[in-house]
């Protein structure tokens, strides 16, 4: 929601905290009633294939690309696309072999479809090489996928224990969640994609999970849209009506970045192959719109903290202005219970522990008593979970907004390095 996240140098609200904590009941009641066995490498000479063609395919939709190679992946720092969808996966190859030819073919896939270009031409015999529901040449579109594991990936299966992340657990089930028998939760491995068009999100899911059949399979998703921002040059609102994700991180800055953001480093418990990767948390958080929307206007304000027209805190005038709470002990102007006081109370002890949100609205239709299924799905990055995410949103249990939000599944995940260049792969660390 209008989660803060801090305005350097000042600490944050709780940068990303998820801006809707979780939910009770009460108010709620109401919601109660083909294997391809040669993928691997068929994608590989696909991803060759592309590259190649990259320079002839012509821009995108949008008229641009996003670089794949780096240190680090797209999709973290990359400011928030129009379209987004977060997959997560179980992991069925057989073996570590399998496993890296999982990853290989990922790269390889990813390298092409980010790039754009024309896909390798078949003759009227055999299977399209692509779905074309893109046209014949595949259009960057400002199109990033971002690759994340799971706690459950380093079990026994494939002796991977020794190179788990230090911070990486499955996502536990906070106060005021909705998620205890939720199937959305978790997973081996998680995919983040995002474009500035829904069709090139879709099309890159489609073409990702034709090429990887034969070692993973697809056990939840959430879909997300951005809203334009109204007025114009404001930041865009959630299904609440307030402004989301006002502050965050500066992630121009390389030093923020590395103190906030990104795992590894000199003095890291991280293992070696970690470092350049990020903690991702996802949550999906309905929101409970029906009764938000019988709530009066200067409720809805105090238990935000923020106008809800201009974005501005309570005590100030501009969507970019910082809450003074030292002038405001008491609460009397920001409530002591605000979401944005909450998530970040802006003191030197809690600079840390802010995160870089990069959330998104969602839109399923209608439940089975014919309610909206709306919300937020809620995406953040981090350094250190513990220290970071799960801080701030132990701050944010009980807050009043619980009672119009309803977390209902999500996870944790670790976004692996970057690919430095043409002939690595992901997880190349991991995995040897």
């Amino acid at each position: 929601m209008t989660t803060d996240s801090p305005d350097s140098p000042a600490p944050a609200d709780a940068p990303g905290s998820c801006p809707f904590p979780h939910a009770v009941l009460g108010r709620r009641a109401f919601l109660r009633g083909t294997a391809l066995g040669a993928a691997g490498t068929a994608a590989l000479a696909v991803g060759a294939t592309a590259i190649a063609h990259a320079a002839d395919a012509g821009p995108g939709p949008s008229g641009r690309a996003i670089a794949f190679y780096g240190p680090h992946q797209s999709g973290v720092l990359t400011p928030p696309q129009a379209e987004a969808s977060f997959v997560s996966f179980d992991v069925t190859a057989a073996d570590v072999a399998g496993l890296r030819e999982l990853f290989r073919t990922l790269t390889a896939r990813i390298a092409f479809l980010t790039a754009g270009g024309p896909p390798p031409a078949t003759d009227l015999a055999s299977p399209p090489t692509d779905s074309d529901t893109l046209g014949p040449v595949v259009p960057s579109d400002g199109l990033t996928v971002t690759v994340g594991v799971g706690a459950s990936l380093f079990d026994a299966r494939y002796g991977l224990a020794a190179g788990k992340p230090e911070h990486l657990v499955t996502m536990p089930v906070f106060p005021n969640d909705n998620m205890q028998d939720s199937t959305e939760r978790d997973g081996d491995v998680s995919i983040q994609i995002c474009a500035d068009s829904r069709d090139t999100v879709m099309h890159a899911l489609r073409d990702i999970t034709r090429h990887t059949r034969a070692w993973i399979q697809p056990i939840w998703k959430i879909d997300g849209f951005h809203a334009a921002p109204r007025p114009a040059g404001t930041t865009p609102r959630n299904q609440l009506g307030f402004m989301d994700g006002i502050a965050n991180p500066d992630v121009a800055d390389p030093a923020e970045m590395n103190a906030l953001i990104w795992a590894g480093g000199a003095d890291s418990v991280e293992p070696a192959w970690a470092a350049g990767g990020s903690y991702q948390v996802v949550r999906i958080i309905r929101m409970l719109v029906e009764f938000w929307d019988r709530v009066s206007l200067q409720e809805q304000e105090t238990m935000i903290g923020r106008r809800r027209d201009s974005g501005a805190p309570l005590d100030g005038t501009a969507e970019s202005d910082i809450p003074d709470y030292p002038a405001d002990p008491l609460g009397l102007i920001i409530p002591l219970t605000a979401h944005i006081r909450l998530a970040n109370p802006r003191t030197g002890a809690t600079y840390g522990q802010q995160i870089l949100r990069r959330s998104y609205n969602y839109d399923r239709g209608v439940d089975l008593n014919g309610n909206l299924d709306v919300g937020l799905a809620f995406c953040c990055y981090q350094q250190d979970v513990s220290r970071q995410f799960k801080t701030v949103q132990t701050r944010l249990i009980d807050e009043p907004l619980v009672d119009y939000i309803e977390p209902t599944g999500g996870g944790y995940f670790y976004v692996l390095p970057g690919v430095r260049e043409a002939g690595g792969y992901l997880a190349s660390g991991l995995l040897g």
